[in-house]
């Protein structure tokens, strides 16, 4: 934001890649995985949409929900469009 308190173009790519990068922080401590074992299935799970689909690596999102005493990873890999 500007020191008048609009929003400036520059301050939201960081906002965004600050809040990205502070979710997959809470998701690796959530499910007890290390930094390196989260980036592997990250790509793991890449690699195998890939095969299959376009997908937009630079729009890829994991969270956690929780449900009836219950947790879910879910994975949000936005589909490219072909042609």
């Amino acid at each position: 934001m500007s020191k008048l308190g609009f929003k400036t173009e520059a301050a939201e790519p960081s906002k965004n890649i600050a809040k990205e990068r502070l979710q997959f922080i809470l998701i690796q401590d959530r499910i007890k995985l290390s930094p390196g074992e989260m980036d592997l299935l990250k790509k793991e799970l890449l690699d195998v949409l890939a095969k299959y689909i376009n997908v937009d690596e630079k729009n890829i999102r994991m969270d956690i929900d929780r449900h009836d005493g219950m947790m879910a990873l879910v994975a949000n890999f936005p589909i490219k469009r072909s042609g």
